[in-house]
């Protein structure tokens, strides 16, 4: 295993931002606690606000549906955003490599509690696994756009969509990796493994 990318630190969001996460963080911290208490099926929106103390309405304007709910997070814009600020000459995987670790271990301690719930809701839910592939397919356009600005490609290029695809995979069998082997707590250390995998290769 190479040695581990020692991220540089990333700018904290302003304080609107840093509210919103808040607000979404007490409403999914919420719904978890619903989740497990008497089931995702059983568990309506409006109890989800009641619990944490919004209306229902400011539940549905942060996430649109109950799936939503387990599945959005911050990162997208945050990553982009890191992403346009690594240096230009750095390799794709490896800007990608600095920025999501650097990211998680900023915010990923503050939910370190929900990890486990959220994906163990997922293996479970076929609603939740296909919203989760809806997502992950936004996620990759935006991955695709902010790569291929800083290599002057187009968006829809096939080697930048290959590589969000293979970033896309990686990230989502390290975060599953950790979930499977009870070692949540190793997510940051395995999301850099594997995008490590990707930036040297397979040996043969």
């Amino acid at each position: 295993m190479a040695p581990r990318t020692t991220s540089a630190p990333q700018p904290k969001p302003g304080l609107r931002e840093r509210k919103k996460i808040q607000t979404r963080q007490a409403i999914q911290r919420a719904a978890y606690r619903l989740f497990a208490e008497q089931g995702y099926d059983a568990t309506p929106v409006d109890q989800i606000a009641e619990a944490a103390e919004v209306s229902p309405s400011t539940v549905l304007r942060y996430f649109p549906t109950k799936e939503d709910i387990v599945l959005t997070d911050e990162y997208d814009a945050l990553i982009a955003d890191a992403i346009r600020d690594r240096p230009l000459d750095e390799p794709p995987i490896t800007a990608l490599r600095h920025v999501t670790v650097g990211l998680l271990e900023q915010f990923a301690g503050k939910e370190r509690d929900e990890t486990p719930a959220r994906l163990a809701l997922i293996r479970q839910s076929p609603a939740l696994r296909a919203r989760m592939g809806e997502g992950l397919a936004r996620t990759g356009v935006m991955l695709g756009g902010v790569l291929a600005e800083r290599s002057g490609r187009a968006p829809d290029d096939f080697e930048v969509r290959v590589v969000v695809g293979a970033v896309i995979g990686a990230l989502q069998e390290a975060v599953f990796h950790c979930f499977d082997h009870q070692r949540v707590e190793d997510m940051e250390e395995t999301i850099d493994r594997a995008l490590d995998v990707l930036a040297r290769g397979l040996p043969l």
